[in-house]
């Protein structure tokens, strides 16, 4: 069962940049969220910040009730051990097969004999679809199997927390259809808390339960799915639609009277934006034989309520 992390308050700058000030947010235990946002708004740091590999300026970041942020080494060290992370290029030991890559952190961190390793291993390949590729190298393979076997070896633990950074960075749009049916498919099965940063529209519409948005150092917005893909706040829809106009510039320096006059440029087809652009897209489910997580039940009772009300105005 995933758990809960709890962020209040937190502001991260280096030296008189800052990245991101009093971002507060609840990643509820289980479910899917995505962190989107333009390049440059923070989002690997805002990662990094809640494993603890990066210390906020102020806030706290709980996890499973303990603010990680006033933890010694020690205590942290601990709480990590609940977190599994897959890094944009899988971060693989090109010395080493997939097998013994996947194999790495059981060696390190457990005391577990070899043939407990090699069931573990190869049940997170088979999970992954990575069977039959034990003895391939990273440099021998594509990057979908890449991104699978920095997957599987976030898996070992049998983490309750799993972050995924741009996952699908580098990967062609069937590659990345494939990575985001695994990642539902894994959250149905291990039940884990899983939080994505990506820049594919595609992913967010379709994937998580949750999604948030990072803008000019503020986390815009951050909710269940249904309620950001039908917002009305402009940089929201701006990113959601992938279009030029609104508050996103080529390096954020739109000032407020020239997004005003491009919203205005848009008309009314700004309200919906463009046919279907405020549609719940349809949730991809998990495949054949896999149990839908209890939860589903209430969200789709929620974005049927939404629909009802698309259709009749109320």
């Amino acid at each position: 069962m995933g758990v809960e992390i709890c962020v209040e308050g937190l502001t991260k700058s280096f030296g008189h940049q800052v990245i991101w000030q009093d971002v507060s947010l609840t990643l509820p235990a289980g479910e899917v969220s995505v962190m989107l946002g333009p390049s440059g708004t923070g989002k690997s740091v805002f990662l990094k910040t809640l494993v603890g590999l990066l210390r906020p300026d102020r806030g706290s970041v709980k996890v499973a009730g303990r603010d990680i942020t006033k933890l010694r080494e020690h205590d942290l060290y601990e709480v990590r051990k609940l977190f599994g992370v897959l890094f944009q290029d899988g971060a693989l030991f090109g010395s080493m097969n997939l097998y013994d890559n996947i194999a790495f952190p059981l060696r390190e961190h457990t005391r577990k004999s070899e043939s407990e390793i090699r069931r573990i291993v190869l049940e997170k390949m088979d999970m992954v679809g990575l069977i039959g590729a034990e003895e391939k190298l990273p440099g021998a393979i594509s990057g979908g199997m890449r991104k699978r076997a920095g997957l599987a070896r976030a898996l070992v633990l049998d983490p309750e927390i799993i972050l995924f950074d741009e996952p699908d960075s580098g990967l062609d749009p069937v590659r990345v259809a494939y990575l985001n049916q695994l990642i539902v498919d894994l959250n149905a099965q291990i039940d884990a808390t899983f939080l994505i940063v990506t820049h594919d529209i595609a992913s967010a519409r379709q994937v998580p339960d949750n999604i948030g948005l990072l803008f000019r150092r503020e986390l815009v917005m951050f909710g269940p799915r249904e309620q950001l893909l039908t917002s009305d706040e402009p940089v929201v829809r701006q990113f959601l639609n992938g279009r030029m106009q609104g508050p996103i510039g080529m390096a954020e320096e739109k000032d407020a009277a020239q997004v005003q006059q491009e919203l205005a440029q848009l008309g009314d087809s700004a309200h919906p934006d463009t046919p279907g652009s405020r549609e719940i897209t349809p949730r991809l489910l998990p495949g054949p034989g896999i149990t839908r997580p209890p939860r589903w039940q209430a969200i789709a009772g929620r974005e049927a309520e939404l629909r009802r009300k698309e259709v009749t105005g109320a």
